[in-house]
């Protein structure tokens, strides 16, 4: 994510989203579900880890969790509420190999045009192992009412890019949630494997 006014909302608005994903609570579980296919010491890439919660569960459960963010905001919050060595980076800013990656929401803010292309990138750092990624559904590019840039996507494309870049797209998980705008709005998370081969 390279959208500064995107990264200027993340860094002024930091505590209201802390607050909106109740941070301090117990892992969702989707994030219990993507720990569980992992074993202790995987090291993992937390990309748009936020405020770092999702990386505090990751340490806790045993995993090396390496969180960055483009938003020192997010950055400090992470190292200082929850204890994670967050580094403040963008999402070329990668430091692989890794075990696994959890993209939960971020890869939205990327330019919808750059994802195909992106999946390979993220394929180059994880050889082989188990990718997470969460995503608004629809088509396009807005900005949203506080000023944040989204791009939107649908499970076809998404699947079709990840295995272009050799990744295997499982079944998908769909579901509305209330976001930072005070919008209701569509989401997918999807899991993908690269076996190595």
């Amino acid at each position: 994510m390279s959208d500064r006014e995107t990264i200027d909302v993340y860094n002024d608005r930091a505590a209201d989203y802390v607050a909106l994903t109740q941070s301090a609570k117990a892992p969702e579980p989707t994030l219990v579900a993507f720990m569980a296919r992992l074993w202790t010491g995987a090291r993992v890439l937390d990309l748009g880890c936020g405020p770092g919660a999702a990386s505090a569960h990751m340490a806790a459960a045993g995993l090396k969790p390496d969180p960055v963010d483009p938003a020192h905001a997010m950055v400090e919050i992470a190292k200082t509420t929850f204890h994670v060595p967050a580094r403040l980076g963008d999402f070329y800013d990668l430091d692989g190999p890794y075990d696994a990656i959890w993209a939960n929401f971020s890869l939205l803010h990327m330019p919808r045009a750059d994802v195909p292309g992106y999946f390979h990138r993220l394929a180059e750092v994880m050889p082989k192992g188990l990718l997470h990624i969460g995503l608004k559904t629809g088509t396009g590019e807005e900005r949203d009412t506080i000023g944040r840039k989204y791009s939107y996507f649908t499970v076809c494309e998404i699947s079709e890019w990840l295995v272009e870049a050799g990744f295997e797209p499982e079944t998908p998980i769909t579901g509305e949630e209330l976001g930072l705008a005070g919008t209701i709005d569509p989401y997918f998370t999807l899991s993908a494997v690269r076996s190595g081969n």
